[in-house]
């Protein structure tokens, strides 16, 4: 029989829970500097995981294989994105110093000038005058904008390559070390073995197709508005690219955001074969390419609805920022897991399936 509970008793419990607490949010402090690059480790452990597990076969040692596909994540990933930063940094402040010496103008046309004279004519409210010189104007006080804000930019690129480097020092133990984090994190799910197996299944495939195939999608695009723009004659076309990656994860419209307007510029200023080439490559190739890779990458894999994606997306950069858009899918993709595990039982033919699945871990979800 059981000694009844004393105050001294209680007293401890609370005293312990709360000790709990403090140390918690404590190690939350220490660890949230560093959570942003520590997310990024995680999914690009999740997606670069086959090729550690190829490599571990081959070296049969997990720490070399780490260290390799590290590297390889490094190349691969890293140095092109650093590389783009530097030109699209580089091609900013080109033309922050063009405007602000004033020799930056917006070309024109007879056919533009026509068309903003009728404007002006048939609106009820009063337009400027020289549309040129207006958008010049709007050109100049942004570049003047951003100039001012030069310091900051800096510090963010300075801050950006320090996060880098804790994202590969964080990707070596993720690969390396995955089995074991996925193992404790089996032992503080509260369900049956078959049911905490698929939670860890279903997030890993939830977040790897989402992630990795909106991102996948949105350097493809990227890269291809940026050729073509190169190859018709643009200006600042990597930045532009860069613009049309960010726009790609938005759904419906994504990259049209950006050759859009351009085709209309051309056709604007009588530059009828430039135009039709850029709509042409927009629509039959820059837009196929999220209708052809998305469902290559998609492939066998659980995926979220679109809307589901676009207000985790959207709702993450305006909770957490840029790395928003890698937590707020992650934190959905656990969510619907979650939800669909607590929800209604499963048919019995896949609750077998489950059970006579082997308890060990999937390979995939070795990695975190």
């Amino acid at each position: 029989m059981s000694q009844p509970e004393t105050e001294r008793d209680r007293f401890a419990r609370v005293l312990f829970y709360a000790v709990v607490l403090v140390i918690g949010y404590l190690a939350f402090r220490i660890v949230s500097p560093f959570l942003a690059p520590m997310v990024w480790a995680g999914v690009f452990a999740m997606v670069l995981f086959p090729l550690h597990a190829h490599l571990a076969r081959r070296l049969n040692r997990p720490g070399a294989a780490a260290a390799v596909t590290t590297v390889v994540a490094a190349l691969l990933i890293v140095g092109p994105a650093v590389g783009v930063l530097t030109i699209v940094a580089s091609e900013v402040t080109t033309v922050i110093q063009r405007t602000q010496d004033g020799s930056f103008a917006l070309p024109s046309s007879p056919q533009i000038e026509a068309w903003y004279a009728n404007l002006r004519q048939q609106t009820l409210f009063p337009l400027p005058e020289d549309l040129g010189s207006t958008l010049t104007d709007s050109v100049k006080g942004i570049a003047t904008y951003i100039a001012g804000k030069a310091g900051d930019i800096l510090q963010n690129v300075a801050s950006l390559v320090f996060q880098l480097f804790v994202m590969l020092f964080a990707l070596f133990y993720c690969l390396r070390d995955g089995g074991r984090m996925v193992d404790a994190i089996r032992t503080f799910l509260p369900f049956e073995p078959a049911r905490r197996e698929q939670i860890i299944s279903q997030t890993h495939d939830l977040v790897v197709a989402t992630v990795g195939s909106t991102f996948a999608v949105a350097i493809v695009q990227g890269t291809l508005t940026g050729i073509t723009l190169t190859l018709l004659g643009f200006n600042a076309t990597v930045f532009w690219g860069v613009m049309t990656a960010f726009f790609s994860l938005l759904p419906a419209v994504g990259s049209g955001l950006v050759w859009g307007p351009a085709a209309i510029y051309l056709f604007a200023t009588g530059d009828i074969l430039r135009g039709a080439i850029l709509v042409g490559v927009g629509v039959g190739v820059i837009g196929m390419a999220d209708n052809i890779l998305r469902p290559l990458l998609l492939s066998g894999r659980t995926t979220m609805h679109g809307l589901l994606v676009f207000i985790s997306l959207l709702g993450g950069v305006a909770a957490f920022g840029f790395i928003g858009l890698v937590i707020g899918p992650v934190i959905m993709a656990a969510f619907e897991t979650l939800v669909g595990a607590v929800g209604p039982t499963e048919p019995p033919a896949a609750a077998q399936a489950a059970g006579a699945a082997p308890a060990g871990p999937a390979p995939p979800t070795d990695a975190v």
